[in-house]
């Protein structure tokens, strides 16, 4: 285990001393505070701490899907912070692929569609090479044309892994992503989640607050009150839990 390294060059996204504060005055919540954290391209990273560690804030941050309130956002070169919003919807759309933990896909859209959705909203039109290619390996063929209501909790989350996966994007984040699905379906999803690693070169990042899912990664970051604790490479479900139960006992790691 080791405090978190200096940015690398080849490094997929950053944070660099970043601070996200809610309220005004004394009354403020830092729920960041400072963190200078790196994620390496092509690899898995999953983020971990206790309850309101900043978990969450730290991922909305990384995806522009908030905005720092001090220090930056990097991905790759790019400065997220200094986007206009319009900017920022692009940088969205095109660079980073998004996996929540109900799937977030429009319930009116069939699954085809919400795969397609990006790329619609962008008037693009899919590589229809690489479309196939996902939803053959997902295993979801036979359901494009299902909407969200008629799909399992699964099924849904592969869609959500095609969609995020279908523009090929620089970094793909995944909030929670096994919380609602049943210990078979959270297993499948997380080799998923370690394929589009392995087999596509995909730099995922995801928040989990389960040891089993974290030890899928190659590497762990570690947050408590809003501050980097520390990063655990190689991961085994014992090492995480072990780390957790040190962070929980106020230890710096």
């Amino acid at each position: 285990m080791s405090a978190v390294a200096p940015r690398p060059p080849e490094a997929a996204a950053a944070t660099v001393g970043l601070v996200r504060a809610y309220g005004d005055g004394p009354g403020a919540v830092r729920a960041l505070d400072g963190v200078t954290m790196w994620l390496p391209s092509g690899r898995f990273t999953a983020v971990m701490g206790p309850s309101g560690s900043g978990k969450s804030t730290l991922l909305h941050c990384l995806a522009g899907l908030d905005r720092p309130t001090g220090g930056q956002v990097l991905l790759g070169d790019t400065d997220l912070g200094g986007l206009s919003e319009a900017e920022l919807t692009a940088v969205r759309r095109d660079r980073i692929g998004f996996v929540f933990q109900d799937g977030n896909l429009l319930p009116h859209l069939s699954a085809g569609e919400n795969i397609d959705l990006a790329a619609s909203l962008a008037g693009r039109r899919p590589d229809r090479v690489w479309r196939a290619e996902l939803v053959e390996r997902l295993g979801i063929s036979d359901r494009l044309t299902h909407l969200p209501g008629e799909l399992s909790g699964g099924q849904r989350q592969r869609v959500a892994v095609a969609r995020a996966l279908l523009g090929r994007p620089e970094l793909v984040v995944a909030d929670e992503p096994t919380g609602a699905l049943d210990t078979a379906s959270g297993r499948e999803l997380l080799g998923l989640l370690r394929a589009c690693v392995d087999d596509y070169g995909q730099t995922v990042v995801m928040v989990t607050h389960d040891p089993q899912a974290a030890a899928v990664s190659d590497q762990v970051l570690l947050l408590r009150d809003g501050v980097a604790a520390g990063r655990i490479t190689a991961p085994t479900p014992e090492r995480v839990l072990a780390a957790l139960g040190d962070l929980s006992a106020g230890e710096q790691l």
